[in-house]
């Protein structure tokens, strides 16, 4: 009795993404316990701060040995900091880090063969370091709340918000940003490097404002400032906030 041979599926593609996140890029200094102490305050000061982001550990201009290393990846996840990757180090490193990351680019959707598919490439972190301004593009409107832990990111346009924007939550924009609510999150204009972008609010009570690059946090804000109506905007390398009443 002849047995049918059953004719082979078809292999299916299998399908590899781009994908791009921000990340905290951090550059710890020596003495690393100096360093550490001021990593301690800033968390005081905004409990939130780090909440939910991932990190990346920029040792570029450090020697330290792997056991330093993981010494202080250890220190910094016991403060809630978890790193996700390592930059301007040695590419040699052992297994027992995480990986030495380059900035990538994102990637169209592709499908690739069974036999021979075309690797991924890495994600993307995205440092806030002034580059090349960004092409003009519509705005982006958020009708609700952006509520913590959610980041709101348009890179190349002006982000308008209607709503409040709640501790540990972040609006990033390659253009500016316009909160019609209290803003009590980060916020993160001209991502891209438009150095000609600004931060508008209704009441501010930030845990971080950045533009281009160049930041403040709580800790910078003058008391006269806080709970009013700001605008935020670079004058060379200094960003500056003024009241709008």
């Amino acid at each position: 009795m002849r047995t049918a041979v059953q004719p082979k599926s078809r292999p299916r593609p299998v399908r590899f993404r781009g994908r791009s996140y921000m990340a905290f890029a951090l550059a710890p200094e020596l003495p690393i316990a100096d360093w550490l102490a001021d990593i301690d305050g800033a968390i005081a000061r905004s409990p939130g701060f780090f909440s939910g982001r991932p990190a990346v550990l920029d040792l570029a201009g450090l020697t330290l040995p792997t056991a330093e290393i993981l010494s202080l990846i250890k220190a910094l996840e016991e403060r809630g900091i978890r790193i996700m990757g390592l930059e301007g180090g040695d590419a040699d490193y052992g297994p027992e880090l995480p990986p030495v990351l380059t900035s990538g680019r994102p990637t169209a959707s592709a499908d690739a063969g069974p036999a021979e598919p075309e690797p991924p490439r890495s994600a993307e972190v995205t440092r806030l370091v002034p580059a090349a301004a960004p092409p003009s593009a519509a705005s982006l409107t958020i009708d609700v709340p952006v509520r913590s832990g959610q980041t709101i990111y348009h890179p190349h346009g002006d982000v308008i918000v209607l709503g409040a924007v709640s501790s540990g939550a972040e609006v990033v924009a390659g253009g500016s940003i316009h909160i019609y609510g209290t803003l009590r999150g980060r916020a993160m204009a001209g991502a891209g490097g438009d150095r000609r972008a600004r931060i508008f609010c209704r009441r501010i009570e930030a845990e971080l404002l950045a533009i281009s690059g160049y930041y403040r946090t709580v800790d910078d804000l003058e008391a006269s400032l806080r709970s009013r109506p700001i605008q935020a905007w670079l004058e060379g390398e200094t960003m500056l906030i003024a009241a709008l009443d």
